[in-house]
């Protein structure tokens, strides 16, 4: 039976229960959802939007990074019959402001690090005498639960109700947005659902089905993966904040993904990703070899075990890419099959509702985006348009402050999409390219950019391009704009500058190309990389402004250009976006202080979808430095390990069984210590926390953990100085054999006894600080200390600035500990202390809240820890402990 409308989808979501559903990260932890608690939150949404006056039809706008209250609100707008606005994260202030306007929103949700914009918004709405309420999404929660858990009755909706309004572009003075009904989605979903029955016998094979999705919910491709495909499953769906590769390749493993839903440039940098890896091992002659190989008609099984470090690489769970929002190449599309990966594409639009066609997993056909699905129609025009009609198309557009239907069609009923396609005798589709991209040169040669793309992309030095149309009179010309890949050192002077090596790809690329298409005109992309939309697609009349510009300028000198670099500065900054000279210096011109250049690293490596060296960007002096690193991609490679086997229940009985049995009686017995401060933690909830201490020898998490309340000291996870525990665990070259195993000894002790993992001093701390927030999401307390060394002279040092960091986004309250006494035993060399002697103070919990800064943070635990100094007069009297 059809549903009348997604209400009834969200109550069969809410049957679900417990099982889990939405996961997203937030700076260092991860928060799990289940569907109860994304339907209760929606109920409350609808409520709190009912008390704010919203009423059926009315428009509320989402805006920001994916998360599980972005679902919870999204949900509540359908329950409430209100009509979502989602908005790209990555969308011009101005351009927001003026759908604000266009749609008359009576609420925004958005992210805090909007939190500017929206003052504005709301400053311009206030103008125009309009009412415009604004949340924070990390507050949805606590906003909305003083509605209770009581039952909500949504008002009447049917099908033809406009579920949203989706606005994918920038460029005009006067917005367009997509109508989407309650009916065009349902369209989608009833199919694919009726679809699934067939295999859901199956699923107990992988279950539990985990997704990650990096596509943007503002997208309807994003929704439909991430919000209604998976619960027809009973699956779970994961967001993450980060494009690295890296990183994206370590939660995959992490949380035992199943597939990943992305764009094709991320399948594109994943699988540079594996070559570079394979290369940098010394394995790339055979990891050619045994590709070769597999290009053959080789089975599956024999073709993941040939590539089984590629899997390693991810999880064994892990087995599908899911590819939407632009056209995948073919050689990307061959990589992965030929590792024995699943690649499945859709196809699809706004206007219908996200998919048109797509990809039989098991039944696929190279190069292919699918057959058509149930419950639509599809056709090729003459031209090779593909038409498509049926209940999914768009309900109509809304612009110039009003709906209107019907508008996404033409006169008979054909949805005309301007992409051109192909099918063969089985059905099956494939995209040919952009119908209004097609370029016709002067001699009426009809040229898609695609082709030549595609051409360009298969050349070693091409790391990116873009075919745009230079008008020329009433024709144009084709002309390619590329970025290349670093050269290799020994390439440098063998193949000359960047010039002859574009001439040389582009020499290669004419070879497979016909008469009509060859590359006559080209550019290089004289910025890091190009401007690029939501999804990652690049932004094709930005480019073509900047080379007609460049080519009206002449050969003069040009001006430094606002560039991404330039953008992603301003980002961590705050300010204005400024032209960056090469030799502008990074401290003096730019103003980054360190803290800067750690929130600078994590946005270079989203933006450029790679690893960039730690090092690398601490001695970086110069904005050519910075352009040089980004060139050359360095692999991060550090050498900490962080066993996971420290954290399992059995390592756990083992530790508190050795820790009670040897170590709680050896520390008191040698220096029993006093203790104050300790009732200050007995109205913590039963939760983590952060704990921070002064550094003063190796033996000082013994006094910590006899100090700290027995249901932190039982799960304390302990970060040591990265480079020492390296060394431990792989001795330099040139240790003597018997020291080595001695090392290799103490570092599997130290690890397994007290929960130790690596926290570097200059490079690597990323992954110790993502290593903090799984032991967090674990149960785990951790435990650091801010100062970075033991103290040179008893005195407490400077606290580094990445504690301000590592707190903030833990989001943990802060436990300050500070050890006295324990130095001058120390210098004294004594092994037995009288009791006493060593005293152990701890402070208040530190609450931090999302508008604290790192540098607030680090001096406010800095001025916290100086105020715990045992006090002289006491240390002659008994404390209570």
């Amino acid at each position: 039976m059809a549903r009348q409308s997604l209400v009834e989808f969200i109550q069969e979501l809410e049957r679900r229960g417990h099982d889990p559903a939405w996961a997203h990260h937030r700076g260092y932890r991860t928060e799990r959802w289940s569907y109860a608690r994304t339907t209760l939150v929606a109920r409350q949404f609808a409520r709190e939007l009912e008390a704010r006056g919203v009423q059926r039809g009315d428009r509320v706008l989402l805006w920001g990074e994916n998360c599980a209250e972005w679902v919870a609100g999204f949900l509540g707008c359908i329950l409430r019959g209100a009509v979502a606005v989602p908005m790209d994260r990555l969308a011009a202030p101005e351009f927001a402001l003026r759908v604000a306007r266009e749609t008359q929103a009576r609420v925004i949700v958005a992210g805090r690090d909007l939190a500017p914009v929206l003052s504005g918004i709301s400053s311009a709405a206030a103008a125009s005498s309009a009412s415009v309420t604004s949340l924070f999404f990390d507050e949805l929660p606590a906003i909305v639960a003083g509605h209770g858990d009581a039952a909500y009755s949504p008002p009447q909706l049917s099908r033809s109700d406009l579920a949203q309004l989706v606005f994918t572009s920038g460029t005009t003075a006067e917005p367009k947005g997509v109508a989407i009904s309650h009916g065009n989605l349902l369209a989608n979903l009833e199919p694919l659902h009726a679809g699934m029955q067939s295999y859901l016998k199956y699923e107990w094979l992988v279950h539990p089905l985990r997704f990650l999705d990096l596509l943007p919910l503002s997208h309807v491709f994003g929704q439909f993966m991430g919000i209604w495909v998976p619960p027809l499953l009973g699956g779970t769906v994961f967001f993450h904040d980060t494009l690295n590769p890296a990183e994206v390749a370590r939660v995959i493993r992490r949380e035992r993904i199943s597939a990943l839903i992305a764009v094709p440039r991320m399948l594109e940098s994943l699988r540079w990703r594996i070559e570079h890896e394979e290369e940098a091992a010394g394995r790339a002659e055979r990891f050619r070899r045994d590709f070769d190989w597999a290009g053959g008609h080789v089975h599956f099984a024999r073709r993941w075990w040939r590539f089984r470090r590629a899997h390693d690489e991810f999880g064994w769970k892990f087995w599908a890419f899911i590819c939407g929002g632009a056209a995948l190449d073919a050689q990307t599309e061959e990589f992965w099959r030929r590792l024995s990966f699943v690649v499945i594409q859709g196809y699809g639009l706004t206007e219908t509702t996200s998919l048109i066609s797509v990809n039989h997993p098991f039944q696929r056909s190279q190069g292919s985006i699918g057959k058509v699905l149930p419950g639509r129609e599809m056709r090729l025009s003459d031209s090779g348009e593909i038409l498509v009609r049926g209940d999914s198309i768009a309900a109509g557009y809304w612009q110039g402050g009003a709906f209107h239907p019907a508008a996404a069609g033409k006169g008979d009923g054909w949805f005309h999409t301007g992409d051109v396609g192909a099918l063969d005798a089985e059905g099956h589709l494939f995209f040919k390219g952009r119908q209004k991209s097609v370029i016709v040169t002067a001699e009426g040669m009809n040229v898609y950019p695609e082709d030549l793309e595609a051409a360009l992309r298969a050349q070693p030095e091409v790391r990116d391009c873009v075919v745009v149309a230079l008008p020329r009179e009433q024709n144009a010309d084709a002309c390619a704009v590329l970025l290349l890949n670093p050269s290799p050192p020994a390439e440098l002077t063998a193949a000359g500058s960047a010039t002859a090596r574009a001439l040389a790809a582009i020499s290669r690329a004419n070879e497979r190309l016909g008469a009509h298409q060859r590359i006559r005109h080209w550019k290089l992309w004289p910025d890091e990389d190009f401007p690029r939309t939501g999804t990652q697609k690049p932004r094709t009349n930005l480019i073509l402004e900047r080379i007609l510009a460049d080519e009206h300028a002449g050969a003069g000198a040009k001006p430094a250009s606002v560039g991404p670099l330039a953008e992603l500065v301003a980002r961590v900054t705050g300010r204005a976006p400024q032209a960056l000279a090469p030799d502008a210096t990074l401290d003096r011109d730019l103003g980054l202080n360190s803290l800067d250049r750690v929130e600078l690293v994590l946005a270079l490596e989203d933006r450029y979808q790679t690893q960039l060296s730690d090092a690398g960007v601490s001695e970086a002096t110069k904005v050519s430095d910075l352009t040089r690193l980004i060139e050359e991609k360095p692999a991060a490679v550090h050498g900490y390990h962080y066993p996971a086997w420290t954290q399992q229940g059995w390592q756990q009985a083992i530790r508190l069984a050795v820790y009670y049995l040897l170590v709680w009686p050896a520390t008191h017995l040698l220096a029993h210590p006093r203790v104050r401060g300790r009732e200050k933690l007995d109205g913590l909830p039963a939760s983590p926390v952060l704990v921070v201490s002064n550094h003063i020898t190796e033996i000082d998490i013994g006094f910590i953990l006899a100090a700290l309340p027995a249901r932190i000291r039982h799960r304390l996870a302990v970060g040591m100085i990265g480079e020492r525990l390296r060394d431990m665990r792989n001795p330099p070259g040139g240790t003597e054999f018997f020291r080595a195993w001695l090392d290799r000894l103490e570092y599997f002790l130290i690890v397994a006894l007290f929960n130790v993992f690596p926290l570097p001093q200059r490079s690597g701390y990323r992954e110790s600080f993502a290593y903090a927030g799984d032991s967090a999401d674990r149960g785990y307390s951790v435990l650091v200390f801010p100062e970075g060394r033991r103290t040179p002279d008893g005195n407490l040092s400077p606290f580094r600035a990445g504690i301000g960091l590592l707190a903030r986004r833990l989001g943990l309250p802060v436990v300050p500990v500070r050890i006295d006494g324990l130095y001058s035993l120390r210098m004294e060399k004594k092994k037995i202390a009288a009791p006493g002697a060593v005293r152990v103070s701890i402070g208040a919990p530190h609450v931090f809240g999302p508008g604290d800064t790192e540098e607030a943070i680090t001096a406010q635990l800095e001025v916290a820890m100086r105020n715990l100094e045992w006090p002289a007069q006491e240390h002659g009297r008994p404390v209570p402990s």
